[in-house]
């Protein structure tokens, strides 16, 4: 079995585990944002068009808010950037973004469980249970700081 087949067949049982037919519109959009991860939904609906030239701009915005909605894709929307969409959900991690070109990197939680922030409240606080931390860090890219000849700080 190929591993566009396997996913394919993981995406298929988990759509109907969540009481969703498999559609073809649906798999074109899962495969679009798995071999583009960290894309809008213009970059998504371009690359599914190349499995499935008919899918419209609607069906992709449709079927990018279900498959979120049921917690099969993420939605993340970076400052001054359209919504990006990732295949990879349900472990807390984040992401750094190239503030000179935009490339999106994914960055595993610093502590390694989830959330791994614990929020310091002040006294006008009202606690709660924290599950999700979303963390996005800002800088530029290796690829930019050559580019312009920056000196380069690793952390």
């Amino acid at each position: 079995m190929t591993e566009h087949s396997e996913s394919h067949e993981a995406w298929a049982t988990a759509l109907r585990a969540h009481g969703r037919r498999v559609t073809k519109q649906r798999l074109a959009v899962l495969a679009a944002v798995e071999h583009h991860p960290h894309s809008p939904a213009d970059s998504i609906l371009a690359a599914a068009r190349e499995e499935l030239p008919e899918l419209t701009a609607q069906s992709v915005y449709v079927v990018l808010g279900d498959l979120t909605d049921l917690d099969m894709l993420r939605r993340f929307e970076p400052p001054h950037s359209p919504a990006l969409y990732e295949t990879r959900v349900g472990d807390n991690h984040h992401h750094a973004i190239c503030i000179s070109c935009g490339r999106v990197e994914d960055v595993d939680c610093a502590v390694g469980h989830a959330p791994c922030l614990v929020p310091h409240w002040n006294e006008n606080s009202r606690p709660m249970t924290i599950q999700i931390a979303d963390v996005m860090y800002q800088g530029i890219c290796g690829d930019c700081q050559r580019a312009q000849k920056l000196p380069s700080e690793r952390n």
